[in-house]
């Protein structure tokens, strides 16, 4: 549970989106508005500000429906942002996620030119997100944001993408999804594991303190104080090909699960290896008071129950040794799927675009994200693991395989392909509530 903190999180300038769980299930989805006209997207930005929610408004986790308000940095620039404050935001950020395409694996199949279109162009300046625990209330919600954008003529609407997480919270590929969250310091929300101590207000939220003892605040404090930065992925799943690898690299259905269990370092129902290391234990899997509080090091530092490589433990190694300071790297992920189900046995591709809509929370992209994405997920020296990437979502070439670590002969799989294949995605800012309005109220 979250420990009682002195840190005063100014709750009600913060947008819900960055702090608060989504529920269970629920609809989202996102919009994307290019700025024409500047003064116009001042207003844009007037309005908005009405329409999204604070965290204070939070009754419990699951809440009712919400509206989160982003920009990337040509949206900063389409305001009218001056020169010498963007110049106060992360780097990154500044040059967008299509530029970092190569840092972050986004390669053949991959790279931006093969992205849906706007994606990663200068064309997207704001991205809207509206959630709701089903679509009735979902178009609530986009009604609620619609009068920010309807009705002006200088702000055009270039993207959308709908999604979901079914009650069963399993995405495409069969996992059950979204069961691991940090607690933050002043948040008043609990994390799923009990042994973690919380993380600082400022590894999630600009101008508090982080674990080093800084505070990252882009200049005016009054446009950056009780922001976040918010990185929003479209992730194709080839599913079929998943289930192929499953079955040529098994001896029957039951050796199936075990090897999803182990590149995953959980077993579909949600149930972790390292609490149910030899058969899968459903009811587990649906506690969300226990199936996310476990450690490595004490009880399994070589990865004899969850192997180094698999998915959960690169992501978060938690406690284990591993090159670099576990906390510094902590994220909030969200996950939404997009897409329908491909049915249940098929081996063969359909044609449907089927997937996951990623998003990131942090104020650090670069030792948050882009650090996590690039040397734990597509890399593993940091657990001394050679040159393989995550087998579940890294840029795999389908030269390397997968090693089960186990007694007296470890198991090794045959050479990964890629599952996962980048459509898209942006690099944004999360202003406060304040700053939305100080935005709309730009003068030349």
């Amino acid at each position: 549970m979250s420990e009682p903190s002195a840190v005063g999180l100014e709750l009600d300038d913060i947008q819900r989106g960055v702090l608060s769980p989504r529920p269970t299930p629920y609809a989202a989805a996102y919009l994307a508005f290019r700025i024409d006209d500047r003064e116009q997207g001042r207003e844009l930005m007037r309005r908005v500000s009405g329409a999204v929610t604070s965290a204070a408004d939070a009754a419990s986790p699951l809440g009712d429906a919400w509206v989160s308000a982003a920009l990337t940095c040509r949206g900063l620039e389409a305001l009218g942002v001056p020169a010498a404050s963007l110049d106060t935001f992360a780097w990154e950020f500044r040059q967008g996620m299509a530029a970092r395409a190569g840092a972050l694996g986004d390669v053949g199949d991959s790279a931006p030119e093969h992205w849906e279109a706007p994606l990663g162009t200068p064309d997207v300046h704001v991205v809207i997100t509206a959630i709701a625990p089903d679509s009735p209330r979902l178009q609530a919600a986009i009604e609620r944001a619609r009068p920010a954008y309807d009705r002006l003529p200088g702000i055009t609407a270039v993207w959308r993408q709908d999604c979901y997480a079914l009650p069963t919270e399993t995405e495409h590929f069969g996992y059950r999804d979204g069961v691991s969250h940090p607690a933050v310091e002043g948040s008043g929300i609990a994390g799923s594991n009990r042994l973690e101590v919380p993380l600082k207000a400022g590894e999630f939220v600009l101008g508090y303190p982080d674990e080093l003892g800084g505070a990252q605040t882009p200049q005016p404090a009054a446009l950056g104080r009780n922001g976040s930065y918010a990185v929003f992925r479209k992730l194709h799943q080839d599913v079929a090909r998943f289930r192929r690898y499953l079955r040529d690299n098994s001896t029957g259905p039951e050796d199936q699960e075990l090897i999803a269990a182990k590149i995953m370092g959980r077993w579909r129902s949600g149930a972790p290896l390292a609490l149910a290391p030899e058969h899968d234990d459903p009811a587990l899997g649906a506690d969300p008071h226990r199936r996310n509080t476990f450690q490595y090091q004490r009880d399994d530092p070589i990865g004899f129950r969850t192997p180094g490589g698999c998915h959960i433990r690169r992501a978060n190694p938690r406690d284990a040794a591993v090159a670099g300071e576990v906390r510094l790297h902590r994220m909030i992920r969200r996950g939404a799927v997009y897409g329908p189900p491909l049915p249940d046995g098929v081996l063969e591709d359909d044609g449907v675009d089927r997937g996951l809509m990623f998003a990131f929370i942090g104020a650090h992209l670069g030792r948050q994200f882009e650090f996590v994405q690039s040397e734990w997920l597509n890399d593993s020296v940091f657990f001394g693991g050679g040159d393989g990437k995550d087998p579940v979502t890294g840029s795999q070439d389908g030269s390397t395989g997968f090693t089960v670590p186990r007694r007296p002969v470890r198991r090794r799989l045959a050479a990964l392909p890629r599952f996962v294949v980048t459509r898209g995605g942006e690099y944004c800012f999360l202003p406060s509530l304040s700053a939305l309005r100080r935005l709309g109220g730009l003068q030349e």
